[in-house]
């Protein structure tokens, strides 16, 4: 009975583990994720929208005279969105790229790094034909029962098309997982959008449930989240998404 109770907790313990390494941003291990954000109501404006992001990320070092691991994040939009005449445009967004130096790995995980943003949307209804650059920072906090932490993003257009408008933004997603057994868990990882340039913004609030499983080497993480925005300003900002995806997080 003793070893029963012993084999029981150590499965639960590396059940928890494997949520927490396949929902963490500073894991290191690199891992491809892919996430669908569909949005089929918007505040003041009508149609829908939908981003299918593609997100490798590699973790790096230390190198050299760098003490610390890197770890690189590339974001990769397909998007699909209302254009001027009434009807829709789907095609590749603007890319994004992080690079976060991790500083801290003890009881809360810190990381910070620059970004940047290149202006590869295929229709300009799908970005904002700017160059922009900025700073990402996270930060994590990882229990048995639990994943807390934050990822803050903000970035300035510094070159592009001269006839689009300058863009500066600040995205702020606090995140919560919250372990079950069997690798299940409830999250919520909803992200606040501030436009700076111009005053809009959305805050929404999300609440769903994943499952994580691992084989061989490679752990798998589906999961589903609706998300409502609790506050906003501006038209044709987010009024409620559904969120969903599929994470693969390889060798650790």
């Amino acid at each position: 009975m003793v070893y029963l109770s012993f084999s029981s907790n150590a499965s639960a313990q590396t059940e928890a583990d494997d949520t927490n390494k396949s929902n963490n941003p500073l894991n290191l291990a690199p891992s491809f994720n892919i996430q669908n954000y569909y949005t089929p109501n918007l505040f003041g404006a009508s149609g829908h929208t939908n981003s299918l992001l593609l997100r490798p990320t590699i973790p790096v070092g230390p190198i050299g005279p760098i003490g610390v691991p890197q770890i690189f994040r590339a974001t990769v939009p397909v998007s699909t969105g209302p254009d001027p005449t009434g009807g829709y445009n789907t095609g590749l967004g603007d890319i994004n790229l992080f690079d976060i130096f991790l500083l801290s790995q003890s009881d809360v995980q810190l990381g910070v790094g620059p970004l940047i943003t290149a202006p590869t949307a295929t229709d300009p209804s799908l970005g904002s034909g700017k160059w922009q650059a900025g700073l990402a920072a996270v930060a994590v906090s990882a229990t048995r029962a639990r994943l807390l932490g934050a990822l803050v993003q903000w970035q300035h257009s510094f070159a592009g098309q001269s006839d689009r408008p300058t863009t500066q933004s600040l995205t702020v997603e606090p995140f919560g997982i919250f372990n079950l057994p069997g690798g299940w868990y409830i999250r919520s990882t909803g992200i606040w959008s501030f436009d700076l340039q111009h005053g809009d913004y959305y805050i929404p609030v999300g609440l769903g449930a994943g499952k994580a499983w691992k084989i061989g080497s490679t752990i798998y993480n589906a999961f589903i989240e609706p998300q409502y925005s609790v506050a906003h300003s501006g038209a044709g900002v987010p009024q409620f998404t559904i969120f969903a995806g599929l994470n693969l997080t390889f060798g650790r």
